[in-house]
C-alpha cells in the first residue's frame, strides 16, 4: 500500500481541491453577487492555495523550511498550476477539432473537457513531484 500512497492521496487531495473550487465559485456567484469571471478567479486562487497546503503536507511531505525556500516552492507551485491550466484551456478546443465532441450532461465537448482535465491532473502531479516538491 505504501507504494501507492502518494498517488492515492494526490487523487483524494484533488477531490478536496475541486470541491473547494466549486463551493467558493458557487457561493460567490449565488450569495455574494459577483460575476462569473471574478468568482472563477477567486475560486481558482482559493483552490490553488488549498492545493499547495495539502500537497505540501500530505502528498509530497515537503521538508522545505525557511521563508525564502517556502516562497520559492509556492511560486513554483503556482507557476506549474498556471502552466497546466493553460495546457487544459488549449487542449479542449484542440481535442474538439480532432473530433472529440461527444456530449455529456447535454454539453457539447464535455468529453474533451474531461480528457483535458485528466491530462492536466497528470501534468500537475509530475510538475509537483519532480519540480516543486523534488
Amino acid at each position: 500500500m505504501e507504494k501507492y500512497r502518494e498517488p492515492i492521496v494526490y487523487v483524494i487531495v484533488g477531490v478536496i481541491v475541486t470541491a473547494v473550487d466549486y463551493v467558493v465559485y458557487s457561493l460567490l456567484v449565488k450569495f455574494a453577487g459577483l460575476g462569473v469571471t471574478p468568482s472563477n478567479v477567486v475560486a481558482w486562487i482559493a483552490a490553488v492555495g488549498v492545493a499547495y497546503i495539502l500537497n505540501r503536507k500530505y502528498v509530497f511531505m515537503s521538508k522545505t523550511s525557511g521563508a525564502g525556500e517556502i516562497l520559492k516552492e509556492v511560486v513554483e507551485f503556482v507557476a506549474g498550476r498556471l502552466f497546466s491550466g493553460a495546457v487544459v484551456v488549449i487542449l479542449v478546443p484542440l481535442l474538439m477539432k480532432l473530433g472529440i465532441t461527444q456530449m455529456l450532461f447535454g454539453v457539447e465537448g464535455f468529453v474533451a473537457k474531461i480528457a483535458a482535465s485528466i491530462i492536466g491532473l497528470i501534468l500537475n502531479y509530475f510538475i509537483s513531484k519532480f519540480w516543486v516538491f523534488k
